[in-house]
């Protein structure tokens, strides 16, 4: 029992110093540089993006290939893309949308695509002239999740004039600029008409032709939904499933009753046609 401790004692020891010497002789791989992408576009000085043809192809940008080198060669690695949008040319608006692309050399957009990209992304105003600056980041993939990318490069940058316009709203606005909240989260009740004691506490202010905000007192965990014209029920606006979003959230032509917070009081209720989503927030 003893010489048979002994050997797997002997073969343990051997076996430690095998492991050691392989980790010994463990090559390592280091980056050793790179050739900063340089970036290209089908536009020159200016991209149009004409309404009247929003599925046209407005730009396409390309790209070389970095050649990211590594000690033991070039990577084999798949290397990701980042296309960077600002309005300055020192690209310090991090906020700004970076579209990712995976793999290739290339990518192109739409007069949609990009005029969203312009408005929803980076809320340009529309109508309106103005420049942007666009280039493009390379790196290598992390060896492990939740680091940093390996050896980001960054393109020329692009400038290009550009004229965006605005997008349909996400939800039919009222059609004569004109907005109210009835229910019995309201004074006036389901009143309809509302009375002129009330109208002027149940009428939104409106900020633009697809922006209403209104401050009213609402009490809690009851109904309203909002009108368009004082007396008439035509048309309408509230939540798809009823009793949903007490604090604000997406909203539909014709849905069910919205509900009011828990609490009741005094209450900020802003409501975007443009992008179909409202917010009621305690005032």
């Amino acid at each position: 029992m003893k010489r048979y401790s002994q050997r797997l004692s002997n073969f343990a020891i051997a076996a430690l110093l095998l492991a050691a010497s392989c980790k010994k002789d463990e090559a390592k791989v280091y980056y050793s540089g790179g050739t900063a992408p340089v970036l290209t576009a089908s536009a020159s000085g200016s991209i149009a993006l004409p309404v009247t043809d929003t599925t046209a192809t407005a730009v396409t940008f390309n790209w070389t290939n970095p050649n990211y080198q590594f000690s033991d060669g070039i990577s084999s690695m798949s290397v990701t893309y980042y296309l960077q949008f600002d309005t300055l040319q020192g690209f310090t608006n991090q906020n700004f949308p970076s579209p990712s692309i995976a793999s290739g050399l290339s990518t192109a957009f739409t007069v949609a695509q990009l005029n969203a990209l312009l408005t929803n992304g980076m809320l340009l105003d529309t109508g309106r002239l103005q420049t942007i600056y666009v280039r493009v980041e390379s790196s290598v993939p992390p060896f492990t999740s939740g680091t940093a990318p390996v050896a980001p490069l960054y393109s020329n940058a692009l400038s290009f004039k550009v004229k965006p316009y605005g997008p349909p709203p996400a939800v039919v606005p009222p059609k004569n600029d004109s907005l109210y909240i009835v229910g019995s989260a309201v004074a006036d009740n389901w009143a309809n008409p509302i009375s002129a004691a009330d109208v002027a506490g149940e009428t939104f202010t409106r900020l633009s032709h697809t922006h209403y905000q209104l401050t009213t007192t609402l009490t809690g965990g009851q109904e309203y939904k909002l009108i368009n014209v004082n007396g008439s029920w035509t048309d309408q606006w509230s939540v798809s499933a009823a009793d949903t979003y007490p604090n604000g959230g997406p909203f539909v032509y014709n849905g069910g009753n919205c509900i009011a917070p828990t609490a009741t009081g005094t209450y900020l209720i802003d409501v975007n046609f443009q992008t179909g989503k409202f917010t009621v927030t305690a005032h």
